[in-house]
């Protein structure tokens, strides 16, 4: 991550100071940097830990304010720094950690090198010790602007027995030019940087408590009233850090724990490029999850009364869990609380179409794709549940309707996937019904069905699976386009797992295309069946089955597209370009 950790202090006598900060170097170190190492440098401790190597380098021209003569140097003074205002001392190397995997540096000092940077870091201290604080003065905020950086701040006390008020004023900031990402960051900062202050302060509190136990001060100055405080104080109006905290090796400590903030924060988010609009899945996925949100607003406010069981709540792909709410506020519609089921059985289609027999996964994958009920009977819900998830793959998100398991027969209305007990009796229209499939799993008359295919925990050599429906699907019947396209990719061995899912995925977008098209020209635009007969020619959509696909598909549209076409269609512009 391209920023800067810093560790700031409010000094009584010198305001605002910056006393460490880690910064990446993507580059060879700067000029002088490593010029200046020591021939036994090989020699040197070193320390790896999370894929960072660790060393303490003899540099030339050393990071630590105050510790060179150089009149170039960006840092105050020597002269103008107290106890209090200085982290490392006068000829101190520094630390720089190398990151084997990146090649990446962290380079830790009191202050940036670099002038411009050292100007950044110094205007964030002062803000975030001065006028950027949150109420109370201690706790985060975020502040910056295109020019200066953004910065992500937390002001927190340390206690010290000698200071006025018993703590002094420490924060430690986060700088980088994109807001964005450092907006993003915020949870992970906040959780992180709070663990480095917690450590900080337990330390302090611990020195600060034993010496009121040795001199208690409060009582000292409590008799000594009018003495004039800075008189008081014996020259003390300064402590360095690891004065306050009995630690030695503190700024060894802060600047491993930078660099791995720097690193894991870096690693945590990554950028990725989308080119073109959203899909219709992703739209759909929102809408659902913008409707989800709106029903858990009304949970959490009052109790909702359990619905009989005979009537699941059913949402479009999903079902909503009544005993946990939040399980509900799942974008993604691929999951019934998979933390509390076990691997799937079914593992791809490719596995289901060697399980099911190629003809019987031709009849099951045409209803699937015709958007007629397919029906799975069995004991094991986590069988049919992984079922439903392999062959969802095949539709647009929109048109999944799914009870993952009942104990009553639910119409087709409500859902296009439907999974029942053994017992429930399904009615003999539904069963005659060319509108609907059925798949009943046995216990399998043989004891290895399938034995050279299934040898895990979960083998489906016990089962035997029967797939029935009041409308067959011939076998020299040439189905929608899609089918046999899917086909296709399943049969040729070429093509890994990984590589048959992409192709679903392009096979989906290519026919949402022409849903998309076909639902402007004949619901939007209301064009004759002529013409709608030449555009689905035109389409490559012709055929009866690939016609009631799109009818299906249509419904599968999000509320977002469709809003979009009708508002584009109806304004006076586009009224006069269709004249």
């Amino acid at each position: 991550m391209n920023a800067i950790v810093a560790l700031c202090h409010f000094c009584e006598l010198h305001g605002p100071r910056t006393l460490f900060c880690t910064e990446v170097l993507h580059s060879p170190l700067p000029q002088g940097a490593g010029s200046g190492d020591i021939s036994g440098q090989n020699e040197q401790a070193e320390e790896e830990e999370g894929g960072i190597q660790m060393s303490s380098r003899i540099r030339s021209h050393s990071p630590a304010e105050g510790a060179s003569a150089d009149s170039s140097s960006p840092g105050p003074k020597k002269s103008d720094m107290c106890e209090g205002c200085r982290s490392l001392a006068g000829g101190h190397p520094g630390y720089v950690s190398h990151d084997k995997e990146t090649s990446i540096k962290y380079v830790s000092h009191q202050h940036p090198n670099h002038p411009q940077l050292f100007s950044i870091v110094r205007q964030a201290c002062v803000r975030s010790l001065s006028c950027e604080v949150c109420p109370g003065r201690e706790g985060p905020i975020f502040f910056g602007d295109e020019q200066h950086g953004f910065v992500f701040s937390h002001t927190f006390f340390i206690k010290d027995s000698l200071a006025r008020g018993f703590q002094r004023w420490y924060s430690i900031i986060t700088i980088m030019m994109d807001r964005i990402y450092l907006i993003n960051s915020w949870p992970f900062l906040l959780g992180k940087i709070r663990g480095i202050i917690d450590e900080l302060q337990g330390k302090a509190l611990k020195v600060f408590e034993a010496e009121q136990f040795g001199c208690p001060q409060r009582a000292q100055r409590m008799n000594t009233a009018f003495t004039p405080f800075l008189h008081q104080r014996n020259g003390n109006a300064a402590r360095s850090l690891t004065s306050l905290t009995n630690d030695e090796n503190l700024w060894a400590c802060l600047h491993t724990s930078f660099a791995w903030l720097l690193k894991a924060c870096g690693s945590r988010l990554t950028e990725k490029l989308l080119e073109g609009a959203p899909t219709e899945d992703t739209l759909v996925q929102m809408e659902k999850l913008a409707d989800l949100k709106e029903e858990s607003e009304g949970w959490d406010g009052s109790e909702e009364e359990e619905k009989p069981s005979s009537q699941p709540d059913v949402v479009e792909g999903q079902e909503l869990s009544k005993s946990s709410p939040e399980t509900s506020l799942m974008p993604d519609c691929n999951s019934w609380n998979i933390a509390h089921r076990r691997l799937s059985v079914f593992r791809s289609l490719r596995h289901m179409r060697q399980v099911l027999g190629a003809s019987a996964f031709r009849m099951l994958a045409w209803h699937v794709l015709m958007g007629n009920q397919v029906i799975w009977k069995a004991r094991d819900m986590d069988l049919v549940q992984s079922a439903f998830d392999v062959l969802r793959t095949m539709l647009p998100i929109g048109c999944v309707r799914i009870i993952p398991y009942s104990d009553q027969y639910e119409e087709a209305y409500r859902c296009n996937f439907l999974g029942l007990s053994p017992h429930v009796q399904i009615p003999p229209h539904i069963l005659s019904s060319e509108f609907a499939v059925l798949v009943e799993v046995r216990t399998a008359t043989r004891s290895s069905l399938y034995p050279t295919l299934f040898d895990d925990e979960q083998s489906l050599n016990k089962y035997e699976f029967i797939v029935t429906s009041g409308s067959p699907v011939a076998a020299d019947r040439v189905g929608p386009t899609i089918l046999n396209k899917i086909e296709a990719a399943l049969t040729n061995q070429n093509l890994s797992v990984d590589v048959v899912d992409q192709c679903l995925v392009c096979l989906k977008e290519e026919w949402m295309n022409k849903v998309k098209v076909l639902f402007k020209f004949t619901k939007v635009d209301s064009r004759p069946k002529e013409d709608t007969q030449k555009l689905l020619s035109i389409l490559g959509a012709a055929e009866e089955d690939n016609v009631k696909l799109l009818k299906f598909w249509m419904t599968g549209l999000s509320k977002t597209y469709k809003s979009h076409l009708m508002s584009t269609v109806r304004s006076p512009t586009s009224s006069e370009s269709r004249n």
